[in-house]
């Protein structure tokens, strides 16, 4: 009944030419159910329930830890190289990047050169990752399971609103774990952010598919202290909620993702049982800079003029069964072209993340414009069918960076070659 109504929106939504008759063979289950945190905040401040159980949200860091921000060293002790710390001294990263300032006793164990060792990472309020309390190191825990991804492409979109931003193209990977194996999916993306003063913010949007052929959806959200080589990231995954999958929606996980020339690793560890680390590292955003979204962005108005039109193609559509938000519709994008103020291709990358939850049916379209001139920006169009509000993010010294400003709305899609056609307008 559900995968029913799913098809019959499907028709008339991002998806609807896109192999609406294909399904994954999943275990049925019980409803999904609510994320593990509130929404993020768009500009600092404290984070609000999720509707429709949104993924890791914002909250009020921890007071009283220590900061990282932009400078050499912090005071109360000495100075080490590397990245080492002198109980209470303070860090200069081997990188070259921001300092840290520890508490609690020294941070041992931890990689030569690491600004963050076996610390418990504080993450910035704007961008905590379901831990606002702290992401501690995944070391102390238990692996579970790794997984090895392709990197097929690497965009530099450049100095955007955000900071440094660059995206890479994953085009399949592997899983190895006693209790996972299978593969990951052609079209994944790797967003990372490198901020100011050398910390780190990611985002990774993957799909798993299981050796015995169940799809798993996968948020990975991550931050990484300055002169860290390993993003300590924290994943938000949507499973089957009855089956042999359902423990990864609930057990507490916590990775490292680690760059190697065309590969991108992760290693993913239990940290149910881990004990609390004594020492903390808070990580602070540079001030006066806007911070990225985890949840879609809102907004209201009316159309005004034109700014550019697209025409996406699409590939076959699969489902991730009763997960815990609800089920999703996956379609994949395939490429298509742009014209207007914004005129070239679309990358092949990313898809229309549709979630049918308790509110509703939600897009949720992740995908990278590649214009004629050479440049890359990064599109994410989401909300209710006839409500989507974009999110553009292009360099600031190019001639895309009026898109940085947010004031937009997106039609509904409508039927286009291989695909959907989509128009973005002024909002009024």
């Amino acid at each position: 009944m559900m995968r029913l109504l799913l098809c019959s929106l499907v028709s008339i939504g991002f998806g609807g030419l896109a192999g609406c008759g294909q399904s994954d063979t999943t275990p049925s289950g019980a409803a999904g159910a609510t994320a593990q945190a509130g929404a993020r905040a768009d500009s600092g401040g404290a984070g609000s329930p999720a509707s429709a159980g949104s993924g890791p949200g914002g909250a009020p860091g921890n007071a009283g830890t220590a900061s990282l921000t932009g400078g050499s060293s912090s005071t109360g002790g000495s100075t080490g190289a590397a990245g080492a710390s002198d109980g209470m001294g303070g860090m200069i990263s081997s990188a070259g990047g921001a300092g840290a300032t520890s508490v609690g006793g020294s941070a041992s164990g931890g990689n030569a050169g690491s600004a963050s060792g076996d610390a418990m990472l504080v993450p910035d309020p704007s961008w905590t990752c379901g831990m606002p309390e702290g992401i501690p190191s995944p070391t102390t825990g238990t692996l579970v399971f790794s997984v090895s991804l392709t990197v097929s492409a690497t965009h530099n979109v450049g100095n955007t609103q955000y900071g440094k931003r660059r995206q890479l193209d994953v085009s399949g990977g592997t899983i190895t774990g006693d209790k996972l194996k299978g593969t990951v999916l052609s079209g994944g993306l790797d967003y990372e952010l490198t901020l100011s003063n050398g910390a780190m913010e990611l985002e990774e949007v993957l799909v798993y598919k299981t050796s015995d052929n169940t799809s798993v959806f996968v948020r990975n959200c991550g931050v990484a202290a300055a002169g860290d080589q390993a993003v300590r990231i924290v994943p938000d995954i949507e499973a089957p909620t009855s089956g042999s999958y359902a423990w990864l929606n609930t057990t507490k996980l916590v990775g490292t993702r680690v760059v190697t020339g065309d590969k991108i690793t992760l290693d993913v560890y239990d940290v149910s049982k881990a004990a609390t680390a004594t020492t903390k590292i808070q990580l602070k955003d540079p001030s006066g800079v806007p911070n990225t979204s985890w949840d879609c962005v809102g907004g209201s108005g009316s159309k005004g003029d034109s700014v550019f039109t697209e025409n996406v193609t699409l590939g076959s559509s699969f489902s991730v069964s009763n997960a815990k938000r609800g089920s999703r519709n996956i379609i994949p994008i395939t490429g298509g072209t742009t014209t207007g103020k914004v005129a070239g291709k679309i990358l092949d990358g990313g898809a229309d993340y549709q979630l049918a939850g308790s509110s509703g049916t939600t897009l949720d379209a992740r995908y990278t414009l590649a214009p004629s001139d050479g440049a890359f920006i990064i599109v994410r169009n989401c909300g209710p069918i006839n409500s989507l509000v974009p999110a553009f993010e292009a360099a600031i010294d190019g001639p895309y960076k009026f898109l940085n400003d947010g004031k937009f709305l997106s039609s509904a899609p409508g039927s286009g070659s291989g695909g959907v056609s989509i128009t973005f307008y002024e909002r009024k």
